[in-house]
């Protein structure tokens, strides 16, 4: 990642740094990196996804969920050499997983400005392009292209003027020309909006999401050959990593807590691996079947993995804190019983956020699933409590 920010900052045109393309994206809005939430009423925002209070609220849960007590990252711990090791691996979590999203981001943000330098496609994802071109729409389609190549073109020397601006700090230069830069990136957005209306008709009937490809269409093209083959590599790789922990997780769950707990007969450790073989098998397939389904539900896989991960690891993370803070809660029922109405809340809320009725950011529901498992196991265990005395 950080050869490809290398790459970014090399590739645009002479006299224009790291600072300068910083300074173009954050004229055209994309470093507007805290946001309160409140508008200018002074009314919070709880549909907004991201801002300061869900971020640390919600991102709090979502992340004390994730790395207390998700299956895929406790079994890297429990597989270290010793307990420090344990320790600092759990550490390096905290002080890497940060720096290193924000890194991500801050690259698309210098992949964003190159653009604005150079020639940048309608519709990052080429297939999708290829859908369009040979349906009805293809007229229309090319009218729209031109007009985005053509305003493209105006953004470039516009772009120009405003680096030279910057550097020799025009104060008045730099409001004119960003107002006017700004108004062409909006003109441009609407272009697209267009195009990504057009591919998702049933006219072409395509994915009209094409976030995911920005950066992969970048390094493809631009990218000399033999960095491009290492960047494909190593994003491989690192699916392959992430994939493997999680798959091995759930085939170990599978196992343990299922299949040994109501097989009627003990099987031997040669069939149990065996069966884990195919265990492991039906999640791939099912982890496919939700990855071809789901990529869509947010703007990035970035996104999209945080938004599902909200719908469960709230209820997760509420179990934990019942076991281990509320020693008083001794059944096991009360507790599931407690996670499943928990959860049932958790997917009807967010289906009404989806469908516009209620207004709340899916970070939100990260905090309703933990404080919810934990509220409603202590309502049944009074009540079950109560009503054991009463009786």
């Amino acid at each position: 990642m950080i050869l490809a920010a290398i790459m970014v900052v090399r590739l645009l045109p002479g006299g224009m740094g790291f600072t300068e393309a910083l300074q173009v994206g954050g004229k055209l809005g994309r470093l507007n990196v805290i946001t309160t939430g409140f508008d200018n009423n002074g009314h919070f925002n709880w549909g907004d996804k991201y801002n300061l209070f869900s971020g640390i609220i919600g991102g709090f849960f979502l992340a004390l969920s994730y790395f207390g007590t998700d299956q895929s990252q406790v079994g890297r711990y429990l597989t270290a050499r010793s307990l420090k090791q344990s320790r600092i691996g759990l550490l390096m979590n905290g002080f890497v997983k940060v720096p290193m999203q924000f890194g991500i981001l801050l690259i698309g943000v210098l992949v964003f400005t190159f653009y604005q330098f150079n020639d940048a496609p309608v519709f990052f994802n080429q297939n999708e392009i290829k859908k369009i071109e040979n349906s009805p729409l293809r007229d229309s389609f090319r009218v729209v292209n031109d007009q985005y190549t053509a305003l493209g073109k105006q953004k470039q020397v516009l772009v120009k003027q405003l680096g030279n601006s910057l550097k020799a700090d025009d104060k008045v230069q730099i409001e004119q020309q960003s107002v006017l830069l700004r108004s062409m990136q909006h003109e441009s957005d609407s272009l697209r909006k267009k195009v990504k209306a057009w591919i998702g008709s049933d006219k072409v009937k395509g994915d009209n999401n094409d976030t995911n490809f920005v950066f992969l269409r970048f390094v493809v093209d631009h990218l000399p050959e033999g960095l491009v083959g290492l960047l494909i590599a190593i994003i491989f790789l690192a699916s392959w990593g992430s994939i493997a922990a999680a798959i091995n997780a759930l085939a170990s769950c599978t196992m343990v807590d299922f299949h040994r707990r109501y097989t009627k007969k003990k099987d031997s450790p040669e069939r149990e691996y065996r069966l884990s073989k195919w265990y492991s098998f039906g999640w791939g397939v099912f982890s496919i079947i939700v990855a071809m389904y789901s990529y869509n539900l947010g703007n990035s896989l970035i996104e999209t993995v945080n938004e599902l991960g909200s719908l469960f690891y709230g209820s997760v993370l509420g179990v934990f804190l019942v076991a281990l803070f509320m020693k008083k809660i001794k059944s096991g029922t009360v507790v599931f019983w407690a996670t499943l109405a928990t959860q049932l809340i958790v997917l009807v809320i967010y289906i009404m956020s989806k469908m516009k009725i209620i207004g709340l950011g899916f970070l939100w529901l990260n905090p309703i699933g933990a404080l919810g498992v934990v509220i409603i196991s202590s309502m049944l265990n009074w009540s079950k409590k109560f009503n054991h005395k009463g009786h």
